[in-house]
């Protein structure tokens, strides 16, 4: 799964890799929690720039009753996306990229979890592959939420973790965006583990395990005691 990432790249960065007219005005952020605001590229009206927007992350279904299932919500599975009555029309007509430059996950090893910050090697910004919904409360209230698709884990995170967010290639940012596609054959083979060589893990200390901890402290490399 992913319950936790950063996105503190250089508002430059990301207004070059999404293709943006002007650079977003994001706080640096680096422990992102399920429930909080997430970056997300939508596409845009027809004649409208590109532009970042915030959502809330845990996906609540349209037809939902209660907001709280969004909860539950902060991850779909790959493999079943297209199926799951939460998901299905997401998938068909609502898809997004959700910004990010790393991800937290941990390893179960004796004494305890060791929690690791998987970014690119480059270090560079990337986008998850996401759903977006909108939902209406009972007192006429508006929310927007999306979740953040996840696959097997390729031989880095294997080590790691039984599965891996999915990091959509920049060369198919067109095509997942596009909500005249619908056809699950072409949009499956975008949702593949991300390339192992191009991405590394870094083991870092137990201050990511709180989430109210969101500081430079999150990515301190984790002593090497050897």
């Amino acid at each position: 799964m992913c319950g936790r990432f950063t996105l503190a790249s250089p508002d430059e960065s990301l207004a070059e890799l999404l293709d943006l007219d002007a650079p977003p005005a994001l706080k640096p952020r680096y422990n992102i929690a399920p429930t909080q605001p997430v970056a997300v590229l939508r596409p845009p009206p027809e004649g409208a720039p590109r532009a970042i927007e915030l959502l809330r992350w845990g996906l609540v279904p349209s037809w939902s009753k209660d907001e709280t299932i969004g909860n539950r919500m902060i991850n779909a599975r790959s493999e079943t996306v297209a199926d799951k009555p939460a998901f299905r029309s997401a998938f068909r007509r609502r898809r997004c990229l959700v910004l990010a430059d790393g991800f937290y996950e941990w390893q179960r090893r004796e004494g305890g979890k060791q929690p690791y910050h998987i970014r690119l090697a480059d270090g560079g910004p990337f986008a998850f592959a996401g759903l977006w919904e909108h939902w209406q409360s009972p007192d006429g209230s508006d929310l927007e939420t999306c979740t953040i698709l996840t696959t097997t884990p390729n031989s880095l995170l294997a080590e790691v973790h039984n599965r891996m967010p999915v990091i959509v290639d920049r060369d198919d940012y067109a095509l997942w965006l596009d909500s005249q596609v619908e056809d699950a054959k072409r949009l499956h083979p975008l949702l593949q583990p991300y390339p192992a060589d191009r991405m590394v893990a870094v083991p870092v200390t137990r201050h990511v395990n709180s989430p109210r901890n969101d500081d430079r402290a999150c990515l301190e490399p984790m002593p090497d005691t050897t």
